[in-house]
């Protein structure tokens, strides 16, 4: 029998560390998996909601034709819906793992979404500061945010996965 002791999260504001923290997406493409990055985004958290933000525009993959691709109607059209976002609905910790549901809005549409990951505890950084990390990880199914575009096999099945991990790695710092 297991016993399973829930901890708080911790309070007050912490922002990320953008210098070392990474936002991005992996999906399952022909033989092998595509990844890609954010460079433009934000996140939070304050008082037990983590808030996360990312600018569509800054997408950034490994050909340039690509990431013009992303930008358009087919994937994220950047110029409707510049940003996607994500805000908790609650956030379980026990002791290094990590729950949190809330919702994500992809293309200016809105789903649930359930994130499991790692649970770095605050600690005083060489900095003169405290932070915590949060390795995060969440599947989405991309047809339910009207990211539908794909390119058939000879054999009529899709090359591109409609299962999308979403991969963030943050560290947050204490602000005063």
């Amino acid at each position: 029998m297991s016993t399973t002791e829930t901890q708080a999260v911790p309070t007050g504001t912490w922002s990320v560390d953008k210098v070392h923290s990474n936002i991005g997406f992996a999906v399952d493409y022909m033989a092998g998996t595509f990844t890609g990055t954010f460079s433009d985004f934000d996140a939070s958290l304050t008082d037990g909601v983590l808030k996360g933000a990312a600018k569509v525009a800054s997408v950034q993959v490994k050909d340039e034709n690509l990431a013009g691709h992303l930008q358009s109607p087919d994937f994220f059209d950047a110029e409707r819906n510049p940003e996607l976002t994500f805000e908790s609905k609650s956030v379980d910790v026990d002791g290094d793992k990590v729950k949190i549901d809330g919702e994500i809005t992809i293309k200016g549409h809105t789903e649930p979404v359930e994130i499991t990951g790692v649970f770095t505890e605050p600690f005083d950084d060489p900095f003169g500061g405290t932070r915590l990390g949060l390795k995060l990880e969440a599947t989405v199914d991309r047809d339910k945010f009207g990211v539908s575009w794909n390119n058939p096999l000879p054999s009529g099945e899709p090359a591109l996965s409609n299962e999308v991990t979403i991969i963030a790695d943050l560290q947050l710092s204490k602000q005063a």
